[in-house]
């Protein structure tokens, strides 16, 4: 079975950088689903808010975990 590799530090940081884009982006659209009062837009903007949210702490703890191995 072939032995996964790490992700390289410029690789999570690149990875952390588009979620943290797409959250402002998503951020901005939930404001506009709520100043016209789309209840529908801002469910679904919810909605798509998790998955950034979650990918964003999954590259954060691979990050702080590269940082423990080099420390140690």
């Amino acid at each position: 079975m072939p032995r996964k590799h790490a992700n390289s530090k410029v690789g999570l940081l690149l990875s952390l950088g588009s979620s943290a884009i797409a959250v402002a982006r998503t951020v901005k659209q939930m404001r506009r689903a709520r100043g016209t009062q789309d209840k529908l837009t801002a469910a679904n903007t919810v909605a798509g808010l998790l998955p950034l949210g979650t990918s964003a702490l999954l590259v954060l703890r691979r990050l702080r975990g590269r940082s423990h191995q080099h420390a140690g």
